[in-house]
């Protein structure tokens, strides 16, 4: 009889909350981690908070431009932290030397990238709340005037970003130290293309060819039709939808060829070295 233990299901939920009652230990005590999650977000808020002060004196300024501007930092922001959410965690694990013992452990490799995700978005909750709250309290902005709608977009961004995320986490493991940097830097190749801050009319026409595969160009574009012309734009949101379903499916099936990979022959050398 063998004395190996018996496979974990897939849909099994205390290996789910297992990982996620460890993100909740390691913030639990440590004011660093709380600072990364309001820190940044609250000193973009600022920044672009005074500079929509400023517009907002520009005879010549529409009114909806500049709400279209906080509003899109409060979405984008949304986006990062969805994304970082992934990879750092992931990172964490690397750096400290855990990821093995998480490999080995009665978890699957997909448990650790659903408890991912549900701290992702306990983060990207917490930090939205404070900023939004901080928005209205100090600039009269007010995110939810967008109305039950916002959901819609706030879910299509934080798809994407936990796309991005898994992506990003496989060619980590993939091939070591030297891919880390994506781990921060690969959202930001999006950003050109996701008509955060500018329609995607304004862009070179070959720009404006890759944002049509960029979802995030779909919410953003939306947000500015509801704002100015009040219809929610479904056929942005589908389309934003649609790609993020192609995403994950190109994520989940990186990740697990990645995982294979690793089962046969090992991870990265360099891998947190």
């Amino acid at each position: 009889m063998s004395d190996s233990p018996p496979p974990v299901s897939l849909f099994a939920w205390r290996p789910l909350l297992g990982i996620l009652y460890r993100q909740v230990v390691l913030y639990r005590r440590s004011l660093p981690r709380w600072m990364e999650i309001f820190y940044w977000p609250l000193l973009d808020l600022l920044v672009w908070g005074f500079l929509t002060l400023y517009l907002k004196k520009i005879p010549s300024f529409l009114p909806s431009a500049v709400v279209s501007l906080l509003g899109a930092l409060l979405l984008w922001d949304m986006l990062y932290r969805a994304q970082q959410g992934i990879s750092v965690m992931f990172l964490e694990e690397i750096w400290s030397r855990n990821l093995i013992h998480l490999l080995v452990a009665p978890v699957t490799p997909y448990h650790i990238v659903f408890g991912a995700i549900l701290s992702s978005f306990g983060k990207v909750l917490l930090s939205s709340a404070v900023a939004a709250t901080l928005a209205y309290f100090l600039f009269s902005f007010k995110i939810f005037s967008l109305g039950l709608d916002l959901i819609f977009f706030v879910g299509a961004l934080l798809a994407m970003g936990w796309a991005l995320g898994i992506m990003t986490t496989a060619v980590i493991l993939r091939f070591g130290q030297e891919a880390e940097v994506l781990a921060w830097g690969v959202i930001f190749l999006f950003q050109p293309f996701s008509a955060v801050f500018n329609p995607v009319g304004v862009l070179p026409p070959l720009a404006a060819a890759i944002s049509r595969v960029v979802p995030a160009s779909y919410v953003f574009e939306g947000m500015r039709s509801l704002l100015t012309g009040g219809t929610l734009p479904v056929r942005d949101l589908l389309m934003a939808y649609l790609l993020d379903g192609v995403y994950m499916a190109g994520a989940i099936f990186l990740y697990s060829r990645v995982i294979a990979r690793a089962r046969r022959r090992g991870f990265h050398l360099k891998l947190g070295s």
